[in-house]
């Protein structure tokens, strides 16, 4: 079976074409970073319009790379929640029209499980039952994987989820928008040791996060640096890598928290921050400790129509599959997804 994915749920356009049999055969990927770093941040009607512009052509590119007719596709699957209403509306639109004109059944699919099963479009797949760190901009969590549509939430960030404190950081510091990889490129040239930080939550038994705190108190720091401008653009590098370390460390110290209190020995590290560097080293120090560890490849990190074609094409496969209508989720919790992929009612 051969499933074309849509993911339109924020600020990127991506679309792929994955096939059960010889899996992802193509993918591509718009990014609107450029046109909404002059605001500052996301803008979401002007995020609505540019999927509008971007998902026909992008569809047409992925068939062309990988040889296939619109007619060669089996079913089409859409990211129709959490996100951006507006956003989520253009994807759903253009899938749900798409496979009504092909006669082939469409499905809505949830954002996170996307990222979740991200990790499975590689060679070196985990099996179930796993846990997966999901760390990105708009979610940080602990989740327990059982299997698909098996998910327990473990602990969550209660604030700023991981990539949003970085971001907003960032900001403060003065790197522009998204600057979260301006963070950690700055950190490679600072002395984590310089500033002391504090470690949001690691001193409580479970295994939620806080982020909004070690944020101002990086933001307290450098506002009260009176150096020189040389010296504190050395500070500026030293406070992101402090910053920097002590996400990471508040995020592998809840992980190794969970692995012991389930019994799991296969850790995925999937969403955007799953990319940093940093975060990869830490969590493949637990090798050591017979841990399996399992990431995306880079590119799948971010948000991509490959984990949705591919969570698509599992349940698919299953035979579910969304009635013809445009139905979104913008606030659509990973525990609200029932076993058969739609809202808990």
């Amino acid at each position: 079976m051969i499933t074309l994915g849509i993911e339109s749920s924020c600020d990127e356009t991506g679309l792929a074409l994955y096939c059960t049999k010889r899996g992802l055969l193509s993918h591509a990927l718009f990014s609107q970073v450029d046109l909404h770093a002059l605001y500052g941040g996301v803008v979401p009607e002007l995020a609505s319009r540019d999927h509008v512009r971007r998902l026909v052509p992008l569809t047409r590119q992925v068939c062309s790379e990988a040889s296939l007719a619109l007619n060669d596709i089996d079913a089409v699957a859409y990211t129709s929640g959490p996100g951006l209403a507006g956003a989520l509306l253009t994807g759903a639109m253009m899938a749900q029209g798409l496979a009504w004109a092909l006669k082939k059944p469409a499905l809505g699919v949830h954002h996170l499980e996307g990222h979740l099963l991200a990790p499975m479009l590689e060679d070196k797949s985990p099996d179930f039952p796993f846990l997966c760190l999901l760390v990105s901009g708009g979610h940080t969590q602990l989740v327990k994987v059982s299997g698909l549509g098996q998910y327990e939430l473990l602990g969550e960030s209660i604030d700023d989820a991981a990539g949003e404190a970085f971001d907003k950081t960032a900001k403060m510091l003065g790197l522009g928008y998204p600057g979260g990889l301006a963070l950690s490129r700055l950190a490679e040239q600072g002395d984590a040791s310089r500033v002391k930080l504090p470690r949001p939550m690691m001193d409580r038994p479970n295994l939620d996060f806080s982020f909004s705190g070690l944020k101002t108190a990086a933001i307290t720091r450098f506002k009260a640096f009176s150096g020189s401008d040389a010296d504190k653009q050395q500070f500026k590098a030293d406070l992101a890598a402090s910053f920097e370390l002590a996400v990471v460390e508040v995020l592998m110290g809840k992980s190794c928290r969970a692995l012991k209190q389930t019994g799991l020995s296969r850790l995925v590290v999937s969403g955007g921050v799953s990319a940093n560097r940093l975060l990869r080293v830490s969590a493949d120090a637990l090798k050591s400790e017979n841990i399996e560890v399992f990431y995306p490849r880079l590119e799948f990190c971010t948000d991509n129509g490959a984990m949705i074609a591919l969570a698509g094409a599992l349940r698919l496969s299953r035979g579910e599959f969304s009635e013809l209508g445009v139905v979104i989720n913008p606030r659509w919790p990973l525990t609200d997804l029932s076993s058969t992929g739609r809202p808990v009612e």
